[in-house]
């Protein structure tokens, strides 16, 4: 019942990782809104054609070569034949649903989904788990070489490796790579008269109706089967966007890795929820460790499952979890790491490259709720963190306090006016973090940082095509990336995320 996250973007390479033209949709041009052409292609819409697939590209769709054209196949794997049918066709490249495997590669798996085929939660479950890993690393690598200009070392690059060169670590997998997702996000319908509840179906608002999910946490899964039950018992009616008639969007299950604590946020089109109050006590007896039950109304806007207002109809308006030694309040719009495990992996990473001796003062600027920014505080002198939306800051103030860390500083604001506004007051930064959204940082800050010239900055990224061109601007400025670290915080998906350790050249 996960749903795909949205992050991620495409690149384009004649190896193992591949993608759009231009950067794809973390570029600045190309992706899926490119213009058709009327110039003649080699394949045409609705013909079956053979390809060599020679590539993974950032959706987890293999890219396929025909009679010279680049194709983008759901389904199909680097190194393997197969048969296509075209669906699509843009200037450069088009589109193609599998239609026969003629030489599968000796990493394709059966997947063990049973709605894999229909869910687009999942991209990668047909693929060998080690091979995923090898893939996604090469992304990362390319994306670098080819959007960055980047030098970089070792497999995956098509420059000498050298002095300057950069180092791509091997993606840092999970020892078991299932059941990993700590919050799941359930939309909710009406089918035949019945309410169902599971995923969206790949490319669709179409819902498709499932009780287990192997990504999702085994809780999660477990309250999301009982909550359906409870809704179907007591006759509260689903949503329907088309007549705009009944009360259910969405269930929320957030599970606390370390406490096993769980909260259930019940999201609804209007104000009223029915029965809330014995809907709630019904979900509090029926599912251990439940601590709070909440009332979210939304609007439907894009993007958005959750609106603003919430409240509490049973128990805490929050739970706990622990990241390491650091513990976290977790409220219905808290922004939390969805994969404790390999949180732990990315942030060790961060504060690996930022080089901390106790004696630094490091600034973070998109904090969030603070959780990078109070891994960092345990071995800095100084850390103040920003970020745009207040109630984010409330909460990285309260978990600092939670936490008896008393040596992070939080502001509400824009990171690009608040860090110079920093610096006339004197703050000096020896090294700044960012972790910004799949858009990447905005310019204004990459001007920002330098101008303000510490000694190391650190990355963190969700898209390795805004990553690249994001480096690309602050080794102009001046700084130099020395490494970079993938890490698998999203299994059986085509996501990657990734560390960069970067330092100022004249240091």
């Amino acid at each position: 019942m996960a749903q795909r996250n949205g992050r991620g973007g495409r690149t384009q390479r004649s190896g193992t990782a591949a993608g759009r033209p231009g950067g794809g949709r973390g570029g600045a041009q190309g992706g899926r809104g490119e213009s058709p052409s009327s110039a003649p292609k080699p394949v045409a819409i609705g013909e079956t054609v053979t390809a060599e697939v020679i590539g993974i590209g950032h959706e987890g769709e293999g890219v396929g070569r025909a009679n010279g054209f680049t194709l983008f196949i759901r389904g199909a794997l680097p190194g393997e034949r197969v048969r296509a049918r075209v669906t699509g066709l843009k200037k450069q490249f088009g589109y193609a649903e599998l239609v026969e495997v003629l030489e599968a590669s000796a990493d394709r798996l059966v997947p063990p989904c049973p709605v894999y085929d229909e869910c687009g939660g999942c991209q990668l479950q047909h693929l060998g788990y080690e091979a995923q890993l090898a893939a996604k690393r090469r992304i990362v690598a390319d994306s670098l070489q080819r959007i960055g200009k980047l030098r970089v070392a070792g497999e995956g690059a098509d420059s000498a490796a050298g002095e300057g060169a950069v180092i791509v670590r091997p993606t840092i997998g999970m020892k078991d790579p299932w059941r990993y997702r700590n919050k799941i996000q359930v939309p909710i319908g009406e089918r035949e008269g019945g309410l169902v509840g599971g995923f969206y179906a790949a490319g669709s608002r179409r819902i498709v109706d499932a009780d287990r999910c192997l990504i999702a946490s085994e809780e999660a899964d477990d309250a999301v089967r009982v909550v359906k039950a409870i809704a179907r018992e007591l006759g509260v009616p689903a949503y329907d966007a088309d007549t705009g008639l009944g009360a259910l969007r969405h269930v929320v299950v957030k599970t606390g890795y370390r406490t096993g604590e769980t909260m259930v946020v019940l999201v609804t089109a209007g104000p009223e929820l029915p029965q809330a109050e014995r809907f709630a006590a019904k979900i509090a007896e029926a599912i251990p460790g439940v601590e709070s039950v909440c009332h979210n109304v939304s609007d439907g806007s894009p993007g958005a499952v959750m609106g603003p207002e919430t409240k509490v109809l049973w128990g805490r308006d929050r739970i706990y979890d622990a990241i390491g030694d650091v513990r976290f309040a977790i409220s219905a719009h808290s922004f939390y790491q969805v994969n404790p495990v390999q949180t732990e992996a990315l942030y060790g990473a961060a504060l690996e490259y930022a080089g901390l001796t106790g004696e630094e003062t490091v600034i973070d600027a998109y904090c969030g709720v603070g959780t990078i920014s109070l891994f960092l505080a345990r071995r800095a002198k100084r850390v103040y963190g920003v970020e745009l939306v207040p109630e984010a800051v409330r909460d990285a103030q309260r978990n600092a306090e939670l936490n008896g860390i008393d040596n992070a500083v939080f502001e509400a604001g824009r990171a690009e006016e608040v860090l110079p506004a920093w610096q006339e007051r004197g703050i000096r930064a020896d090294v700044i973090v960012v972790d910004p959204p799949r858009k990447g940082c905005d310019a204004a800050l990459l001007d920002t940082i330098v101008a303000m010239r510490p000694a190391r900055v650190v990355y963190v990224s969700c898209n390795p095509s805004t990553l690249a061109r994001d480096l690309r601007v602050l080794e102009d400025g001046g700084f130099r990336t020395v490494e970079a670290q993938p890490v698998d915080m999203f299994p059986w998906t085509a996501h990657v995320e990734c560390v960069i350790g970067m330092q100022r050249i004249d240091t």
